[in-house]
């Protein structure tokens, strides 16, 4: 008979073995569960990979993705028609303009050189028409869903504007071209004055200045675009309605300051004399300024400027500054449409505050700007002297462009102990590179004059360079 220590070991045995075949097995089951699982999550990897390999690469962003829905009326088209017609491309640009009524026989054949017109849609079929505070301006809004309704194909940002915009075409593209046109954008900016943004919204794109809408954006908006024009029936200004219904879909503006509304009095020299290191994309009310240029009518000047922003946008209005230390001359360029001599060193930082040649439209005690200016003084050391845009050449290492002393600063010199007087100076020329400037980086420069001509050649600044 066996003793109860054998049965004890062997059934110590018995249970060892059967666990490390128990083992075992489990062991070879896992093993082949995650083999098979990374085949197959390998597989839908490389599947994944190779459909995207294979799908055409989107093309960057170009002017055809553009579609401009302006808004105007024959009564002010014959006296606004140029300011459109300077930057409209035929057969580039896409979009149209609608009208409230269909145009004169005096309007008419309507100019190839135009924008498209088309007649808005009849408000006064809307359920809520007689509600509305200001029913003449809601076609204006209405425009982004008629324009949506035509189905065009390609567009990827619809743009607005009045027929008193002068947009930027080429800089409109470039700055598009950094948002995802297929997630919800609302890009535009501010009105120059603090009331009108008081009056209206701070986060109110202002459609004179034009905003953009990505067709994602508009493709949600238009759903709703009716109702909520109804829902905010109260509102008479039809870019605060866009505000209010977009931030009720959850979009937010996105503030681009190269947009202006320019809500703006007067000569307003001063105020593109030093413009945000930002690339240009708009200017409006060119009937409340006064003409950009001495010495010629609004629609000529409108022509004159676009001269040069048909050569190089990417420069427009961008400040430039370089100093004549043996003379105590301070140059500061604005490209394309003038440059200024101080008879005395400024530094960038006080010389980029635009120069308050203009008042603004609702006026009372400052702040009135949602920028800081400096006054108009008639002191010799603090006041510029005057050169404007006249002309532009592309020469075979850069482009060219000449300003001419449009009227006598009538000053005598500044006092300061070895400045020169810069009366002698009539005409300047800036030598830029034909490669575009690149995003919102300041260029620096020299100078030398020889006689009555300054030349000034626009560079990169160095590493470390202190403008002043």
């Amino acid at each position: 008979m066996s003793s109860p220590s054998y049965h004890t070991n062997s059934l110590c045995k018995y249970l060892v073995i059967s666990g490390a075949i128990a083992i075992f097995f489990t062991l070879v089951f896992f093993i082949q569960t995650y083999t098979i699982s990374e085949s197959f999550y390998g597989n839908i990897f490389t599947i994944k990979c190779q459909e995207r390999l294979s799908q055409p690469k989107e093309t960057a962003t170009n002017l055809s993705h553009l579609m401009f829905v302006l808004v105007g009326s024959p009564r002010t088209w014959k006296n606004r028609r140029t300011y459109v017609e300077s930057w409209w491309r035929p057969n580039v640009t896409r979009g149209n303009i609608f009208m409230d009524v269909e145009p004169s026989e005096e309007l008419l054949p309507w100019s190839p050189t135009f924008p498209p017109f088309r007649v808005s849609e009849d408000v006064k079929k809307l359920r809520f028409y007689r509600k509305l505070r200001k029913p003449s301006h809601t076609r204006f809004y209405r425009a982004i869903l008629e324009t949506y309704r035509l189905k065009d194909e390609g567009v990827r940002w619809y743009v607005m504007g009045d027929d008193d915009t002068l947009f930027f075409v080429d800089n409109l593209v470039n700055v598009l071209s950094k948002y995802d046109h297929t997630r919800q954008h609302y890009i535009g900016m501010n009105s120059e004055t603090i009331k009108s943004n008081v009056y209206f919204s701070f986060s109110m794109g202002f459609g004179g200045g034009g905003y953009a809408l990505s067709y994602a954006l508009v493709e949600a908006l238009v759903v709703k675009l009716d109702e909520c024009v109804g829902k905010y029936h109260f509102i008479w200004a039809v870019d605060q309605i866009q505000s209010l219904c977009l931030a009720d879909l959850g979009v937010d503006l996105t503030l681009e300051k190269g947009f202006h509304q320019v809500d703006l009095f007067g000569d307003i020299s001063g105020f593109l004399s030093s413009q945000p290191t930002a690339p240009l994309l708009s200017l409006h009310h060119f009937d409340t300024v006064t003409p950009l240029f001495p010495g010629m009518d609004r629609p000529g000047s409108v022509i004159h400027i676009m001269k040069a922003a048909n050569v190089d946008q990417s420069r427009m209005l961008q400040q430039s500054i370089c100093h004549v230390r043996a003379s105590n001359w301070t140059f500061s360029v604005s490209w394309g449409y003038s440059v200024h001599i101080y008879e005395k060193i400024f530094s960038r930082s006080h010389l980029k505050l635009p120069i308050e040649t203009f008042r603004s439209w609702y006026g009372g005690r400052p702040p009135v700007y949602m920028f800081n200016t400096r006054p108009v003084s008639r002191n010799p050391c603090e006041a510029p002297h005057w050169f404007f845009f006249d002309s532009i050449q592309k020469e075979n290492d850069g482009v060219v462009t000449s300003y001419a002393r449009k009227f006598i600063r009538n000053m005598t010199s500044c006092s300061f102990s070895g400045n020169i007087s810069a009366d002698p100076i009539g005409s300047i020329r800036v030598f830029s590179p034909t490669t575009p400037r690149q995003g919102r980086k300041v260029e620096c420069c020299d100078v030398d004059y020889e006689g009555d001509v300054a030349s000034i050649r626009l560079r990169d600044c160095r590493r470390d360079e202190i403008i002043a």
